[in-house]
């Protein structure tokens, strides 16, 4: 109104007025919708639009909407056929409303039925596929149309789509009756530090709960800055795809990597090139992934990270704990320092404010925490819970009411559910589902199940066992014929031979794969010693190491004499481990194969056989050398009787040649012999690699550190307590790790301190358990090894002489 204009109200005025009255107090249009009852969902598809509308009976069985949705096609679904289109209308119907859809039964109102048209189809791919997965969640049912209803108006706005350039509202009338909790995506800050002496790489990782995983890699090369960038955001990546993230947001304080890995700068050096093509590469794996520069105030953390692995370049390629604690030096001096030190193991837990609290507040007093952040999840999550019986309840998504427990209630229900009374000792996920089913609720169940099922001693025992290699193939190649030897023992054989021998002694060189083997009626270590001087020695020379395994006839000191005097280095396999001697193990299942098939009219004479089946086997063709081993020993083929009974071609031929002749053409055989064998080394080499990398396929890498607790398969020789039969565990321990040797073994003590053999690490897994008091003081004498323990080494005199 104006000033000095009269203010007027007459009777239209007045009537106007009423009518807002009126219309403000009337129900609104679209209305939420009623629980137990079914929807009715709407759809139509145009030439080049759709339209759906969901509506519900109300108690009068008339129809009250629900929502109504329209949107154009674009691209190439303006080339679907009629039925596809009217899947489509189905499919972005579903997308839109699923919040709806997911609470209710829904019956499908068309002219067609896309339902059948999608799940009738003999082989699904493509978009019906993935149609077919969407609707899979959803309890649809097709109703024919019969009475138009509610089917015009969906026409109408098939007939009027909402222009594209039109922004679409995300609000929704009933999102506080109907509210999904998006978890927000993981974060990750990645930074590379390259220096004069070393270069390292810093990558740190923010779950959705702010939960910090950070890493640091020392770089194996001196390198640039903006490699040592590459270097880190590659390194993010692979653990990304390894941990199975879908959606990621990535953060570094390095414009030009962000700013190349998004497009925007061109890659202009070619050190960089591949660099960036295997971040791209690793990028199109994440399905959901943004890419943001921060400042370097903003990414310290994985600065400070990137720092540490470049200082310390002195450390080889084992991964090194640095513990980070928090202390204050001034008040733990004055505090102790009339007191008497004494090793004491004690355990601390920091209180922790019940989570509940919070919802029981603001649901009872209306009252909300300070922080600004935790006020708004309060407020955002408290429509979830309810009170009942001054007891607070969570909603589940069944409308069922779960009880919530704080976190150490949910402790006790969770190892009674997997270990107490009727407890299947289940796996984390199974476990969260029973407990949650039995009306229990708390926030991090489903994390606290998996770590109780991890930590669990009886589910270690019992699992099963780990067939995958935890560590790559390390083939044994020797550099020259009877370099090195590989032995065994067969035995004993039955039935035995008729001279009463019952084993073979059995040698085979790592170079040309040549054997020697002998029988014997019992062998010791005089008889190992007398088998290398005259089968070995004698003949080929001295070896420059033997491969054995741990038998007594191998590991005793009339061998250790025997290879001092001779210069011999013994090498010996882990227990229960015949790979890492599988040259010798080989040739005793291609010489047994070769008896078995010798002696079958008379099976005692085998020990007469012998020298026949190591004839045979030198003189047959080898795969890996492409040779035999006779002529890649001595540069000719052997002759064979058969070559004297039927004179074959190099057999007549020789026989015209004079004795000079002769002896030339063996010499010129002979000096050709060094080119033979170094092809053949050659060939021997590409044929393990091959070997190799079919074997890497399978690796799944698993390393144990000095000092780690692992648990180790049962067997006869790591057996420490006699028990057994059908519910015998399958692993024993926990051992500690007291030495680790190279490819891939270790040395393991018990906890009462007795030294086992040294063991494969296939053997061998991880033993996650949360030392008690009592178990750490008894392991803390012997081994330093206190795991989640805050370990004090102070406590009053005066504390002490009360307790005496």
């Amino acid at each position: 109104m104006k000033k000095d204009t009269p203010f007027e109200w007459d009777e239209s005025c007045r009537r106007a007025f009423q009518n807002i009255k009126d219309y403000l107090m009337k129900p609104p249009v679209l209305m939420a919708p009623t629980s137990g009852k079914p929807l009715l969902l709407y759809i139509a598809a145009q030439e080049k639009s759709l339209g759906a509308l969901l509506a519900q009976n109300d108690d009068q069985r008339k129809e009250r909407l629900l929502y109504y949705l329209s949107r154009t096609m674009v691209g190439a679904e303006l080339n679907y056929s009629p039925i596809e289109k009217t899947c489509l209308a189905l499919i972005f119907a579903i997308q839109k409303l699923r919040h709806y859809l997911l609470a209710h039964s829904t019956n499908l109102i068309s002219r067609a039925d896309p339902l059948k048209f999608i799940m009738s189809r003999p082989v699904l791919s493509g978009r019906l596929a993935k149609w077919a997965l969407l609707l899979s969640e959803f309890e649809i049912n097709f109703i024919p149309q019969k009475a138009i209803k509610r089917q015009g108006l969906v026409n109408f706005l098939a007939d009027h789509p909402i222009p594209a350039e039109w922004e679409v509202s995300e609000s929704l009338p009933d999102e506080e009756v109907f509210y999904i909790e998006m978890l927000p995506p993981w974060r990750m800050y990645f930074d590379g530090a390259a220096r004069k002496n070393g270069a390292g790489a810093g990558v740190l990782f923010m779950s959705p709960s702010d939960d910090l995983m950070p890493y640091s890699f020392i770089l194996s090369h001196c390198c640039t800055n903006n490699e040592a960038e590459y270097q880190a955001i590659i390194l993010g990546l692979g653990m990304t795809v390894e941990m199975g993230l879908s959606q990621l947001e990535i953060f570094g304080d390095s414009a030009l990597v962000i700013k190349q890995l998004i497009g925007e700068f061109e890659v202009r050096k070619e050190e960089l090139v591949p660099y960036q093509k295997e971040a791209q590469r690793l990028l199109q794996k994440i399905s959901n992934v943004t890419l943001g520069h921060v400042p370097r105030a903003d990414n310290s953390q994985a600065d400070a990270l990137a720092g540490i692995a470049a200082s310390l370049t002195q450390f080889d390629s084992r991964p090194e704990r640095i513990p980070i604690c928090e202390r204050w030096v001034v008040s733990t001096l004055e505090k102790f320092s009339e007191e008497e030190e004494i090793n004491l193991v004690s355990v601390y837990a920091i209180e922790e404010e019940d989570w509940r609290q919070q919802f029981l507040d603001y649901l009872e007093h209306k009252k909300l925490p300070e922080e600004l952040k935790a006020r708004s999840y309060v407020q955002r999550v408290a429509p979830k819970f309810c009170l009942f019986n001054n007891t607070l309840y969570r909603r589940s998504y069944d409308c069922i009411l779960l009880r919530c427990v704080s976190k150490e209630e949910g402790q006790a229900l969770l190892s009674e559910a997997h270990g107490g009374i009727c407890g299947a000792h289940q796996a984390g996920p199974k476990l969260h589902l029973q407990v949650k089913q039995l009306g229990y609720y708390w926030p991090t169940m489903l994390r606290d199940a998996i770590e109780l099922a991890r930590h669990c001693t009886a589910c270690q025992l019992h699992a099963n066992y780990i067939h995958q290699p935890p560590s790559p193939l390390h083939p044994t190649v020797a550099s020259w014929p009877f370099e090195a030897s590989g032995m065994d023992i067969i035995g004993p054989i039955n039935p035995k031979s008729s001279a009463n021998h019952q084993y073979i002694l059995a040698a085979t060189d790592y170079f040309s794969k040549w054997a020697e083997a002998a029988a014997y009626k019992e062998i010791k270590a005089t008889t190992v010693v007398d088998f290398i001087r005259t089968q070995i020695v004698y003949r080929y020379g001295v070896p420059r190491y033997i491969m054995t395994d741990n038998g007594t006839p191998f590991r005793n000191k009339t061998m250790d004499n025997f290879c001092e005097k001779f210069g011999i280095r013994q090498r010996t396999s882990t227990a229960y481990n015949p790979a890492a001697n599988g040259l010798a193990e080989a040739f005793n299942k291609t010489l047994c194969k070769i008896l078995k098939k010798t002696v079958a009219g008379n099976k005692k004479d085998w020990h007469e056989r012998l020298g026949e089946a190591l004839w045979a086997y030198r003189i047959t063709y080898r795969t890996p050398t492409e040779s035999t081993l006779y002529s890649f020993v001595y540069g000719v083929e052997a002759v064979l009787p058969l070559e004297i009974q039927i004179p074959s071609l190099r057999v007549s031929l020789r026989e015209g040649l004079t004795e000079e002749e002769n002896v030339r053409l063996r010499l010129q055989e002979l000096e050709s012999l060094d080119e033979k064998r170094l092809e053949a080394q050659q060939r021997l080499e590409c044929y393990q690699a091959r070997l190799t990398r079919a074997f890497n396929k399978n690796v799944k890498l698993r390393s144990f550190q000095k000092g780690d607790l692992v648990l180790a398969v049962r067997r006869p020789i790591m057996a420490t307590s006699r028990y057994g039969g059908k519910f015998a565990p399958k692993w024993e321990g926990p051992f500690v790790v007291q030495e680790v040797y190279t490819n891939g073994a270790y040395k393991l003590v018990t906890p009462e301190g007795r030294r086992l053999p040294a063991i494969n690490g296939k053997f061998l897994k991880n033993f996650i358990h949360e030392y008690s008091m009592v178990e750490c003081k008894k392991l803390q004498p012997k081994f330093n090894y206190t795991k989640k323990c805050v370990v004090t080494n102070q406590i009053k005199r005066s504390r002490q002489q009360s307790s005496d």
